[in-house]
């Protein structure tokens, strides 16, 4: 039996986490969302249903993370290769990758769980390797990713295909190539 809690909460939402599930991630820079435009949002959708709430919530941050916000740090050639091969050295192993983006100020996975390796320890890992191996790039120390990520188990077949279709034209409609193929640090330029 997994020792993994099935549902479990950071605490604000609940999560589901268990060894088979195909999971959608997000994590970003520290510094691509700052604190006062979350909060503002927060007072702009106040009057909406909480789970309309969440789903426009979520669209802003997508459409404000793509607008390429912060220091942008994963635009960097070297920092970018550091993040994809940290997301391929246990793919197969500790998790199954299906799809995967690296943008300037934020990354997407979609992942199918395995036995032993709970989402927030697999997260954490990466995090924390990208981390030191950037900030030795970019010859500086402190913060690099924000603390929290975004995740979302994948419930059929249909939330499969779109969010793996979110994910390889991520970068094409946040403007930074012209087809998915084209975009150097995400699977679909991988699968060519």
């Amino acid at each position: 039996m997994s020792e993994q809690k099935v549902w479990h909460s950071r605490g604000y939402l609940p999560h589901c986490d268990q060894p088979g599930l195909i999971q959608g991630i997000t994590f970003r820079l520290h510094d691509s969302m700052p604190s006062t435009v979350l909060e503002q949002w927060a007072k702009e959708t106040e009057g909406l249903p909480e789970i309309q709430r969440a789903t426009e919530r979520q669209r802003r941050i997508a459409a404000y993370l793509d607008a390429g916000h912060g220091a942008c740090w994963l635009r960097d050639e070297r920092i970018a290769e550091v993040m994809e091969n940290t997301l391929l050295h246990f793919d197969g192993e500790r998790y199954e990758l299906l799809a995967w983006v690296v943008m300037p100020n934020h990354v997407h996975v979609l992942a199918e769980m395995r036995e032993g390796w709970p989402l927030a320890k697999l997260v954490y890992s990466w995090k924390t390797w990208t981390a030191k191996r950037a900030n030795e790039i970019l010859g500086r120390s402190g913060t690099f990713w924000f603390r929290e990520y975004h995740d979302r188990y994948i419930r059929d077949a249909t939330h499969l295909a779109n969010a793996k279709r979110y994910i390889e034209e991520n970068a094409m409609k946040a403007g930074l190539c012209a087809a998915r193929e084209d975009w150097r640090w995400g699977n679909a330029w991988r699968g060519r």
